[in-house]
């Protein structure tokens, strides 16, 4: 038998170094980076939804309280020109 025409390269058993197999490895990382801006994305998305929620009942809260005012005013308006009449 005769193997001179045989190019010994070493096997390749188990992990690749990333040295060895760079674009497997940058595509890992590029993928492991994008799941990490999803993962932020997605509690920066309920960080801001709680933010309109809590928005939204301090707007209300505000619109009572304009309505209250305008009542308030109403009534001292009243008394105002009543209080007028009398002298």
């Amino acid at each position: 038998m005769d193997y001179d025409d045989f190019d010994e390269q070493p096997a390749v058993w188990g992990v690749v170094s990333p040295r060895e197999g760079g674009s497997d490895l940058g595509l890992v990382r590029e993928t492991l980076k994008k799941e990490q801006v999803i993962k932020e994305i997605l509690v920066s998305q309920e960080a801001l939804r709680a933010m309109m929620s809590k928005v939204q009942t301090v707007q209300k809260d505000i619109d009572k309280l304009a309505s209250g005012n305008e009542t308030l005013q109403m009534y001292i308006d009243n008394l105002t020109v009543q209080m007028a009449k009398r002298r």
